[in-house]
């Protein structure tokens, strides 16, 4: 019997292989669980065809997350924040704050997960902050933390 698999199966193969199975394997084990698709020509084919589509949406948001990345390339968030002699602040600016600010003054609405910050911004200035939009797009995002 052949089996299209839908899902990596330890010791038979990885997701969209054609595997040969016996019989009883792939009837009582493969087909119920939905690991895996008989190898028949009505299944290759939409397969295909859901793979085609799958490879439309990722193109999509690929595209979509350029767009946005340039957008923030482009955009400045300020925040403030108290602070004492020398530029010290008293508190920190985290991606939760980040975020908040991103939203009320550009509009655009960013997770906090996205924001790539290691630690929370503990000083004035300007700060460059990597935003991870996909899993190939990383955008950087000028934050201005002044002085309240």
């Amino acid at each position: 019997m052949q089996i299209v698999l839908l899902e990596d199966v330890k010791s038979l193969g990885k997701k969209g292989e054609i595997v040969k199975v016996n019989e009883g394997y792939g009837r009582n084990f493969i087909l119920p669980k939905k690991l895996g698709v008989e190898a028949t020509a009505k299944n290759l084919n939409d397969l295909k065809l859901k793979k085609a589509n799958e490879e439309k949406v990722a193109a999509k948001l690929l595209e979509e997350a350029r767009e946005l990345g340039a957008k923030l390339e482009k955009a400045s968030v300020t925040l403030s924040i108290k602070a004492g002699e020398n530029g010290k602040a008293f508190g920190s600016v985290s991606s939760k704050e980040i975020s908040k600010a991103v939203q009320e003054q550009l509009g655009l609405d960013i997770d906090k997960k996205k924001l790539v910050l290691a630690d929370p911004i503990k000083t004035l200035g300007t700060h460059e902050v990597p935003v991870k939009l996909h899993r190939d797009v990383t955008a950087k995002l000028s934050v201005k933390v002044v002085e309240a």
